[in-house]
């Protein structure tokens, strides 16, 4: 009991627990427009935690994140336009989150069934993203709706119903609760899939995949499934876009927002989600800085931290620093003050 307890004071689990002490107290402390915009950033670590899922826990690089955070906003949209009963949007959200489902089924499908694996899967999932973008972009002029709602084009779908529940509109404090929540549930659902005989399935499959179909493993299937449920909560990162900014554009689906969460995911530490929220949340605080200050280097600072971390850091940044630090400090503490 005494080697358990040990064993969970580690440099992430204290991060992870002072990270959402900090979240709740922020709107506590902060103005109701500083409240709103972190909404917007937890919305994006929900996309980033997605990819986490597949790249960091089942070794899927995939760019396909910002096509079901597209498809998922997308159809929220469209549904709130034909349907303009506030009392059904948490229905169309469900919605939003089945169609990023099952497109990431479908793909999935073809992709591990037809064995399509590795680098590859980096290059259809690009693929597929680039279409779709393409495809949205183009859909301008009224000959292109889905009844009441028009597809826009570049200008995209506009005016859309904010998500509510009962008698409680999603906006302000309410919608940085609810994804907040959301950010919550999904975390320590990652967390503990970890220890479970799923986590440690999916972990064969990321080190080894064919030695997983030796013992027994269908790769295909649990990739497909894994993959799936990545594309459900892109899709359900988009509905909350969404409903945060009232609209959803080509562009949120386009090759910038693909490779965002690609890079944040590789920076903060692909197999660690505490320092995949980390990373998120920095940069996406440093990226507003410079982009208030009229610097637009942010995309240059993007690939930057991208080229370092593949050629310097492959393990991420914050996750390397958390090893470092518990081999330095909290190991040597909980060990009597000697480093095993």
């Amino acid at each position: 009991m005494k080697r358990s307890w040990k064993s969970r004071v580690t440099t992430e689990n204290i991060c992870a627990v002072l990270l959402f002490m900090f979240f709740f107290i922020y709107p506590m402390v902060k103005s109701s427009y500083a409240v709103l915009n972190m909404a917007n950033f937890l919305i994006t670590v929900i996309l980033t935690l997605s990819l986490g899922l597949i790249w960091g826990y089942t070794g899927i690089f995939s760019y396909a994140q910002a096509a079901f955070y597209g498809i998922g906003g997308y159809t929220y949209a469209i549904l709130c336009k034909n349907f303009l009963s506030p009392s059904l949007t948490p229905l169309w959200l469900l919605g939003g989150v089945l169609m990023g489902f099952l497109a990431a089924l479908l793909l999935g499908y073809f992709m591990f069934y037809g064995g399509v694996n590795d680098v590859f899967v980096a290059l259809v999932t690009m693929c597929f993203t680039l279409v779709l973008e393409t495809f949205l972009a183009q859909t301008g002029g009224s000959q292109w709706r889905i009844g009441r709602a028009e597809l826009g084009g570049f200008n995209g779908i506009n005016g859309v119903s904010s998500l509510t529940f009962g008698a409680f509109t999603m906006k302000g404090l309410a919608l940085y609760i609810l994804v907040l929540l959301t950010v919550l549930v999904i975390y320590i659902s990652m967390r503990m899939m970890e220890k479970k005989n799923l986590g440690y399935c999916l972990l064969s499959i990321r080190e080894n995949r064919v030695r997983s179909e030796m013992f027994g493993y269908n790769t295909a299937f649990v990739q497909m499934m894994v993959f799936a449920v990545s594309g459900a909560i892109a899709g359900l990162s988009g509905v909350l876009y969404t409903s945060w900014g009232g609209y959803i554009v080509p562009t949120a689906v386009g090759m910038t927002q693909a490779t965002l969460p690609v890079v944040l995911v590789a920076a903060g530490g692909r197999k660690n989600p505490t320092a995949i929220i980390i990373f998120t949340i920095f940069y996406l605080m440093l990226s507003q800085k410079l982009a208030a200050s009229g610097s637009q280097y942010s995309l240059v600072i993007l690939g930057m931290i991208l080229l370092l971390v593949v050629l310097f850091v492959p393990k991420g940044i914050i996750h390397s620093l958390f090893e470092i630090i518990d081999q330095k400090l909290i190991c040597p503490r909980m060990n009597g003050g000697k480093a095993e």
